[in-house]
């Protein structure tokens, strides 16, 4: 998990959303229905109004949702952060947790 402090259960939850899609997704693929997870970093947003970095416009992040619906995607990475950690996500929890702090540092330098 990302080392900042108070956030692994957001994280959690996220990671909780995650799967429940994937299990929805299988449990409603008989029926023709199309279930798209949508996956983001920041968006602009008052939620995240504390975080001085590059976040995605909330109409960007539609945007990709609407394209990701439309192209029949069962997942959209709407912004380069969530692009980065799906690409980890084979990694050993020890890489994956060097290479997310290296990110988070980096994200985080001003």
């Amino acid at each position: 998990m990302v080392r900042v402090k108070g956030a692994n259960a957001y994280h959690l939850t996220k990671a909780a959303a995650w799967a429940m899609t994937n299990g929805v997704r299988l449990e409603l693929a008989e029926q023709g229905t199309l279930v798209t997870a949508v996956h983001l970093g920041l968006a602009d947003t008052d939620m995240a109004a504390g975080w001085p970095v590059d976040k995605i416009t909330p109409s960007d992040l539609a945007d990709a949702a609407l394209d990701g619906v439309e192209a029949g995607s069962a997942e959209v990475l709407a912004d380069q952060w969530s692009r980065d950690v799906k690409s980890r996500l084979p990694l050993t929890p020890e890489e994956f947790n060097t290479e997310m702090d290296r990110a988070m540092a980096a994200l985080t330098a001003t």
